[in-house]
């Protein structure tokens, strides 16, 4: 067993898994917001939307982040590249960073979200307004999809 390229493809699945899971976690919170203000205001539903939908990023960047390494290991092509041990921990490392950073920042996206939320139920001509609040969270999960791309890129294999 190579377990180089055994801890890779770990790598691989966490970043995608615990990013998921953070952006299911804050849309479910952005969610719950959005179906209290629309029994009250149903026409609300078309701003409620991108509210909703804001912290579900964070999954589709370790979902990218994730692919990246089985790229990287040419999993897709007839001619695997068998990382060493280190290299492994390396790739690892890096996808177990950016699924924290993901994974949280989902979460507490989706707080905010369920705030603008608040905003828009309230005065929903301030709907641009209330969307920059998130967007403020979304810089930093950016940041961290970035990060995992440029450390990835630098391991070898």
């Amino acid at each position: 067993m190579e377990w180089g390229l055994v801890l890779a493809i770990a790598g691989a699945i966490i970043v995608m898994v615990i990013s998921g899971t953070g952006s299911s976690i804050g849309v479910a919170l952005a969610g719950q917001a959005a179906a209290g203000v629309m029994t009250e205001d149903p026409v609300k539903f078309g701003k409620m939307i991108p509210l909703v939908g804001i912290p579900g990023t964070q999954g589709f960047y370790g979902f990218l982040l994730g692919f990246l390494v089985l790229n990287k290991l040419d999993l897709l092509k007839a001619q695997i590249k068998i990382p060493t041990l280190s290299q492994g921990i390396e790739i690892l490392s890096i996808c177990a960073a950016v699924s924290l950073v993901e994974s949280i920042s989902a979460v507490w996206q989706g707080k905010v979200s369920v705030s603008s939320i608040g905003i828009v139920a309230k005065k929903p001509e301030q709907l641009g307004k209330a969307m920059v609040l998130p967007i403020f969270v979304e810089i930093y999960a950016i940041l961290g999809l970035v990060a995992g791309f440029l450390l990835l890129s630098v391991v070898k294999v």
